[in-house]
Order: structure tokens, then sequence, then C-alpha cells
């Protein structure tokens, strides 16, 4: 999602596709990797720089393990921009025909930007950071554990083959980094934040979506000039608890929609929200509860029952 699907939540980070597809030529596969940001609203930015990409594995021929590098130039990016979103991260590497049980990301740094008593406050890996924009005052500390020596490991789902051959079909996997639980604030009233990255992957034909509707009661009118149904935002809630929020858009005159994409499979939890003092109830329960399954679209119908306002 959007989380944080979403460097997420561009790098073309998480937040991406891992795409493998026989080229052809001496045997290689291409590969390009996409990435996107799970749902979260708690940052302002979550920048990082990405500096090596790279499978772990057997590549075919060799004796022992192996490494093939997909990313060696460094790239910077926001993976917030990532929500319900992909971007390109590698595109068209080639890879020797193998078998790569890991995808590891290292990342040398970044910073993120939140909103703290009232303030917006940036936490960096260094005061002088690259990516850091001109005249940024750092506020406190980001550690990234790990992060920059062995890389941080892609967890994938378990029915995603990351198996390539010379005479391979296309294989997409979608990565998922999901900002708001890869990034804490550290106890005891340090200062520091600290990145413990979640990412996920699984093969792009098990990811779904989830649409969700919204439209009023048969009868139920909301008054003119105040808020109206087109105020009103879907809230997607993964099974770590990060959220993201989605405006509706006009399906109809009458029905508004809400899309999240690029959803790795399990259960979600679907809320709606609106502008200030608007109490509203619906037909069904909130949170809803729905399941995203492999390749599949989950609709959630919400109707608007009761509408008014403080």
């Amino acid at each position: 999602m959007r989380t944080v699907r979403q460097l997420t939540s561009s790098l073309f980070l998480v937040t991406g596709l891992l795409f493998l597809a026989a080229c052809g030529d001496g045997g290689k596969a291409h590969v390009t990797l996409k990435l996107t940001d799970a749902p979260g609203d708690t940052f302002e930015k979550a920048v990082v720089t990405i500096s090596k990409v790279y499978l772990k594995g057997h590549v075919d021929g060799q004796d022992g393990k192996g490494d093939v590098v997909l990313l060696s130039e460094p790239v910077t990016t926001d993976l917030l921009t990532l929500a319900n979103d992909t971007a390109d991260l590698v595109k068209d590497a080639e890879v020797p025909p193998g078998t790569y049980k890991e995808l590891r990301f290292v990342i040398t740094g970044g910073y993120i930007q939140v909103k703290q008593d009232g303030t917006s406050r940036i936490f960096a890996t260094s005061r002088d950071y690259a990516g850091l924009p001109a005249g940024a005052q750092v506020d406190g500390d980001l550690q990234m554990p790990s992060a920059s020596s062995s890389g941080l490991k892609v967890k994938f789902d378990k029915d995603a083959d990351v198996t390539i051959t010379s005479d391979d079909n296309q294989k997409v996997i979608l990565v998922d980094f999901d900002v708001a639980q890869s990034f804490g604030k550290e106890a005891g009233g340090s200062g520091k934040w600290v990145m413990r990255p979640v990412i996920k992957g699984a093969d792009l034909q098990f990811s779904g979506n989830v649409e969700v509707s919204l439209e009023a009661r048969d009868g139920l009118s909301l008054p003119l000039g105040l808020p109206q149904l087109g105020t009103f935002k879907a809230v997607l809630i993964n099974a770590d608890g990060s959220r993201e929020s989605l405006a509706f858009t006009a399906a109809s005159g009458t029905r508004y929609v809400a899309d999240f994409k690029y959803l790795l499979p399990g259960t979600y939890q679907v809320d709606l929200e609106t502008v200030a003092g608007v109490t509203f109830s619906t037909d069904l329960a909130r949170p809803a509860t729905t399941q995203v399954s492999s390749g599949a679209e989950a609709d959630v119908h919400f109707v608007l029952t009761s509408y008014t306002v403080e």
C-alpha cells in the first residue's frame, strides 16, 4: 500500500516489483525491480539512499553460493511517494539462471520528517547526509542498524518462487516496504529514531486490491452548504496496524469510490473518516474486516445511514 508500498515509498523502492522474464540472450533473464509502500499516516517524509540491491543464492554452473548485483549506483527516494503506487528501482538487469532465495537492500543513509508538538522535526543518519533538502535543520539522530553492511532481507511470501531458469516465464514480485512499521522512536527520551525495516514480498500475481465505495441511504439528504460525501476518506489498516487514508472520487452522482492497490494477501480493516464536527453512521460496523486473496479484488460497500453536524 502506500504504506510507507511504499525508498517506503519510490527508488524506486518499498516497496516494488521483481520482474523475471526469459530474454533469450545467452540464457540470461531480465530483471526489473519495483517498490511500493504499505499504509502509513504518521510521517511527512521517509527518504533513504539505496546503494546496492542484490540476489543471494546459487548460480547454475558455479560451486557454492553466489550474489547477483541488480543495482550498484546509489538511488535516493522518498518512500512515501509510493503509497498506492509503484516505481522502478531496477529495470532489465541481466540475471543468470539459478536459485535465488533472498533479495537484499543496502541502505547507506536517510532521514525522516515527523510532526511533533505541532512542528515538523527531521531525524537523519548524519547532519551532512546528502539527501537532506538545502538548509534543513536536523533535530535528532536516525539509526539504521546493519542496513549498510549485509543489507536488509526481503521476506518473501511462502508461495513466491525466486528460481530463475533460461526458459522462465514472466514473473513479477511485489516488494512492500512498510514505512509505518519500519521507523520507531527509541524509548527513554533520547530523541533518537531507529529503522528496523519491515519489508515483505510476494509474486505480483498474488497481490490484490480493495475497492471501497460509499453512498447515502435512499431518502437521506445531506444539507446543502455542509460537508458532502466527497469530503469523506477511506482508511485502510493492515495486520500490523499501519494506516493509509485515500480520498473518495465520484463514480456516479451518488456513489463514491476509493481503490487501494498493490496489496499483499492478508486481512485488512476498512474505516471511514471525514471533517471535524460531523457525526455519521453506516450500515456496516466500522471498521469493517476484509480479506485480500491472491490476484483478487475485495469490495467493501458502505451505506451512510445517518449524518449530523455538531
